[in-house]
């Protein structure tokens, strides 16, 4: 009986089971970090097809390089262009360099055939996902046919339609989700905490006997929550790192659709959450078995 006593462990003011609550809250926040990874993967994989939404635009024959390179720089100009890294997207395909792409595909050498090239040269321009709508590219068409030695105007509407429902509506699905999703691991991680505080309400009513203010005794357990909420979030970000690293073994290039900004947010972002939830989540728990009768309490 002595010896019980002994080695028995004193329970300390704001000690709860340890890996119990960090295997918890990590858990729905690898969970959410999951969902986040996806969440950005979509978004810019989505905003990659929607800049390579294209417009050929055929020159007349015969016209000098001065003229073609004046049609180029009116494009360029242009605020529906997309510019990436201050450089319009514009690209001159010449009919030479037209019939050479073709004879590569194809083996088949029509200029030599017919006598002559009877392809125009082509400036392909890409479009910014703020003109996507079908109005705008009817405008934006016309406005481009109207530029002297521009000979015909095209692009795939019904794709670009397509694309701009389908952006809409993965757009609509994924938002849902997330707010889902946060209000599940939010509440996953309260009923943790609470769960892990519920073996504590004896001990916080007996430091109420003995005098405690309310300060000293939400101080222990605030401070504990918040560092399972940071050790937890660190986990979650570094299995989330692993996984990551292998799936991009196994898919190439899967890495290309995040951006190292956005990896750091994510990061920063799950940590945070896991903090203010624990903090949250332990606060009001104190103050609920703080204001509960002995009776309640039993």
């Amino acid at each position: 009986m002595t010896k019980d006593k002994k080695f028995r462990k004193k329970k300390k003011l704001g000690s709860y089971p340890f890996i119990s609550v960090v295997f918890s809250v990590t858990l729905a926040l690898f969970v959410m970090g999951l969902f986040g990874l996806l969440l950005m993967m979509t978004k810019n994989l989505t905003t990659i097809i929607q800049e390579n939404v294209e417009m050929q635009i055929f020159l007349n024959k015969n016209l000098s390089q001065n003229e073609v390179t004046k049609i180029i720089k009116t494009l360029s100009s242009k605020d529906y262009v997309i510019k990436k890294d201050g450089l319009a997207q514009v690209t001159h395909i010449t009919k030479e360099e037209a019939a050479k792409e073709f004879y590569e595909e194809t083996g088949e050498d029509f200029v030599e055939f017919l006598g002559d090239n009877p392809l125009k040269d082509v400036v392909v321009i890409k479009i910014n996902p703020d003109f996507h709508e079908s109005q705008n590219l009817i405008e934006i068409k016309k406005e481009i046919g109207f530029i002297r030695g521009v000979y015909e105007v095209t692009y795939i509407e019904s794709l670009v339609n397509s694309i701009r429902q389908n952006v809409k509506k993965v757009s609509f699905v994924l938002i849902g989700f997330s707010v889902i999703l946060l209000i599940v691991v939010v509440i996953l991680i309260n009923n943790t905490i609470k769960l892990a505080l519920f073996s504590q309400r004896f001990l916080i009513r007996s430091m109420q006997l003995v005098g405690a203010t309310s300060q000293f005794i939400r101080k222990p357990f605030l401070l504990r929550a918040s560092l399972f909420g940071l050790i937890a979030g660190l986990i979650a970000i570094t299995l989330l790192g692993s996984l990551l690293r292998y799936l991009n073994s196994e898919v190439e290039g899967l890495l290309d659709l995040l951006q190292t900004e956005q990896l750091a947010l994510l990061g920063t972002g799950i940590v945070l959450v896991g903090i203010f939830v624990g903090f949250m989540s332990t606060f009001a728990a104190i103050r609920k078995y703080m204001k509960m009768s002995l009776d309640e309490l039993y």
